[in-house]
């Protein structure tokens, strides 16, 4: 009987352990979870997320026919302009070789050389456009920042070839991949898409000019906005403990102390500071990883706190004005139907088409948008054309900004209506060399019939006779090849010192950048 007892009571006290060992550790729960800043992400539905790989892509493919006849796709021009990039996306560029951008004379290979142009703008650092394309070389090149790849087929005595070179943004050198994964049939085929597009001319310096008016739309669009307070419940991390404010202005300010959320523009633009955010050392890794870290975390920072209304791209990664940090610039397009798209010029004094943040390596120090979120469908739209021919070379020569001017696009400018409504006006846009945009002229005068009047021109086809402009029908005044000579020019035609610099607000339309 006791030998029962004694086993019994081992029995028991090895059940009591097991329940403890279960107790410890197999109940959900038992341990304290602590809620940190950092891990902290509101749940409240607003905008669609994106990726990096949806916010980089070129300004403009610019299409190389040879005998001096030219086309170009804007980064809006769906589907030809995707079917382009989406190819070029999936192919591999490998074995760059170093060289100085005067050893090959790109004003010639530009007239005679079947080819293609992508342009990005004021650059964009290899480190972050390889996230998008295939690219693999040495440490100089992956450090680089670059604003344009150029194609071309090449002919010589042992037969056709592909040859691909990117220029770095500073102009002063260029890499070709020794070893890029395109045929001459992939060239010809890209080419053959812009065979009935518009045509262009191209000025001594570089620039592109429609011998056509382009067809455009002014558009009403309705829309609706956040209230302040989901995006204050969005962005603090307590928002029980925020407070709210009046500034000078008469705009309400939330803030808890640390953060601040400015409310502006009658509730529907905001401005939001963390400036007690960790002080990164902005010196550690290359300028490329410097910027690609920061794009990385405003994409993520984005997608958390309000999301993207449409179509974003990244269009400056210039230097913060405070010194510290990088300030992005990401330009909001509008959908005009499937198949074509505008970037939006802010007009005025009205800001919305942007996002603007401020970025120290991984970390969002400053964030300013728009609460507005646009139709899916216009309200109202008709065609409107934007001019070319000798009336757009007439408004480029009497800019007052020419020899500044990089790239020439259509866009559209938002001003804003009563009862939750915008228009958008197509404009033609120019980019000056310190990043700014402004508006160069508007649309023809409203009953203008674009397509009447190509009737009148060589078919649908590109037209004849259209070589370069002289500097009095649009060219830049005394242009000049850059670094010397004549016969090799500079790369493309752009000229020196195109920095990704600020892009300030301005009467005329001018691009966002500068609203601090």
């Amino acid at each position: 009987m006791e030998r029962v007892k004694s086993w019994l009571l081992a029995f028991l006290v090895a059940l009591s352990l097991v329940q403890s060992f279960l107790l410890a550790y197999s109940i959900p729960g038992i341990s304290t979870t602590v809620r940190t800043e950092q891990d902290y992400v509101n749940t409240e539905p607003m905008g669609a997320e994106q990726t990096v790989e949806d916010v980089i892509f070129p300004e403009q493919i610019v299409l190389h026919f040879g005998n001096g006849k030219h086309t170009v796709m804007n980064a809006g021009d769906l589907p030809y302009y995707s079917s382009v990039y989406d190819k070029l996306k999936n192919r591999e560029f490998t074995s760059f070789q170093k060289m100085s951008p005067y050893v090959v004379d790109w004003k010639e290979i530009r007239s005679a050389n079947l080819g293609l142009e992508l342009s990005f703008g004021s650059g964009i650092p290899v480190e972050l456009l390889r996230k998008v394309m295939k690219l693999q070389g040495n440490q100089e090149f992956m450090a680089d920042s670059v604003d344009r790849i150029w194609i071309f087929r090449s002919i010589s005595g042992s037969g056709d070839e592909v040859r691909t070179f990117f220029f770095s943004s500073g102009g002063q050198a260029v890499y070709e991949s020794k070893r890029a994964d395109l045929s001459v049939q992939d060239v010809e085929d890209d080419v053959g898409l812009g065979a009935y597009l518009t045509p262009y001319a191209v000025t001594e310096d570089g620039l592109y000019v429609p011998q056509e008016p382009v067809e455009a739309a002014e558009a009403i669009v309705g829309y609706d906005a956040y209230p302040p307070d989901l995006m204050q419940r969005n962005l603090f991390f307590d928002p029980g403990t925020t407070r709210t404010l009046k500034d000078r202005s008469g705009s309400q300010v939330y803030t808890d102390g640390k953060h601040a959320l400015q409310v502006e523009q009658d509730g529907e633009w905001i401005r939001y500071t963390d400036p007690a955010a960790p002080q990164n050392n902005e010196q550690s890794g290359s300028a490329g990883s410097n910027v690609s870290s920061g794009v990385v975390a405003a994409v993520v920072f984005i997608n958390q706190h309000g999301g993207w209304d449409g179509r974003h791209q990244l269009q400056s990664t210039a230097d913060a004005s405070t010194g510290i940090g990088k300030s992005l610039l990401f330009g909001q397009y509008f959908r005009l139907d499937a198949n074509r798209s505008f970037p939006i010029l802010p007009g005025g004094g009205f800001r919305f088409g942007y996002m603007k943040l401020t970025a120290q390596q991984s970390v969002v120090t400053g964030y300013e948008r728009s609460l507005i979120t646009l139709s899916e469908t216009p309200e109202a739209k008709v065609v409107r054309w934007l001019p070319g021919g000798t009336e757009l070379q007439k408004a480029l020569g009497g800019f007052s900004r020419r020899a500044e001017v990089q790239a020439l696009f259509p866009a559209v400018k938002a001003e804003p209506l009563e009862h939750g409504k915008l228009r958008f006006d197509p404009v033609w846009v120019v980019r000056l060399s310190d990043g700014t945009r402004q508006t160069l002229t508007g649309a023809l005068p409203a009953g203008f019939d674009g397509s009447a009047y190509k009737k009148k021109l060589s078919g649908r086809g590109l037209l004849e006779g259209t070589g370069p402009l002289s500097a009095d029908n649009g060219g830049a005044s005394g242009a000049t090849t850059q670094g010397g000579s004549a016969s090799g020019g500079n790369p493309a035609g752009t000229q020196q010192g195109s920095g990704a610099g600020e892009a300030p607000a301005s009467e005329s339309g001018g691009s966002p950048d500068g609203a601090q």
